[in-house]
């Protein structure tokens, strides 16, 4: 499996992708807002795309279909559920289905809903492997449930399946937010040192070769995946004095996601 992250450049910071079969030049396009770019560099490479598949339904995500299909005649994926606001879907995904990508690319859908409720990310069946997570997991943050979704569910997500995923597995988000989530994390969590070492990088980082971090990684710099930090805790129950003493991983999570949209 090759994998191509294309940094749009765009006001939104979004990133879009190529996963391509290395025998046979197939590809898959994930999101492909600017696909001036992903049809350009799928030619550099001599791939021809076959499939675009997206992650969810906002506009920043499937505002590329239409001219990448119209010059390839790729098939549309996307969530099952995702029909009505997303035209022209070919094959609606469910959790647990494979998409194959020529003969060597094996990816799996899973059902993760919070970002919006018809959002999906795909995980690779591969030797290390990586998940495009669309704007349910960014470096070092979550996706807000602003226009369709829901903090619990994004909650459920984390806590039910990338929790359970491993350290070593590469993550690919949906946009370029890394600096700012790891100001809010320090913001959250001032003595986490990691996090304040990696800004430094962060600030200077080339978003056309930007960092590709790993839930090891996360687990050490995402403040949605620290909900037991002590600290964490002590500057939540500033903002929220009348939190439970102990309170539940969930309301942590919500609580957290609540600052940081007002952040």
């Amino acid at each position: 499996m090759i994998v191509e992250q294309i940094w749009t450049g765009n006001a939104y910071r979004n990133f879009n992708y190529l996963i391509a079969c290395e025998e046979t030049g197939e590809a898959l396009a994930v999101d492909p807002l600017d696909h001036e770019k992903c049809l350009a560099r799928a030619r550099e490479l001599g791939w021809e795309i076959t499939q675009v598949l997206n992650t969810h339904e906002h506009p920043d995500h499937t505002g590329g279909n239409g001219a990448v299909i119209a010059a390839t005649g790729a098939r549309l994926l996307a969530h099952v559920n995702a029909r009505d606001s997303i035209p022209g879907i070919d094959r609606g995904l469910q959790a647990g289905d494979v998409i194959r990508v020529g003969k060597t690319v094996e990816l799996e859908a899973l059902d993760t809903p919070g970002h919006t409720m018809c959002h999906i990310c795909v995980l690779s069946h591969t030797e290390t492997p990586a998940l495009f997570c669309g704007d349910t997991l960014f470096n070092a943050g979550a996706g807000n449930c602003h226009h369709g979704g829901h903090p619990r569910q994004l909650y459920s997500t984390f806590a039910e399946q990338l929790a359970q995923l491993p350290e070593n597995t590469l993550i690919y988000p949906g946009h370029d937010y890394l600096a700012n989530n790891l100001a809010f994390t320090l913001d959250r969590e001032p003595d986490n040192e990691r996090a304040a070492s990696l800004l430094e990088q962060a600030q200077k980082q080339d978003p056309n070769q930007a960092l590709v971090s790993n839930m090891g990684l996360e687990r050490q710099i995402n403040t949605f995946m620290r909900l037991d930090s002590p600290t964490v805790m002590a500057r939540l129950r500033d903002a929220f004095p009348d939190l439970p003493e102990q309170p539940d991983a969930a309301t942590v999570f919500m609580k957290l996601r609540e600052l940081r949209n007002n952040w």
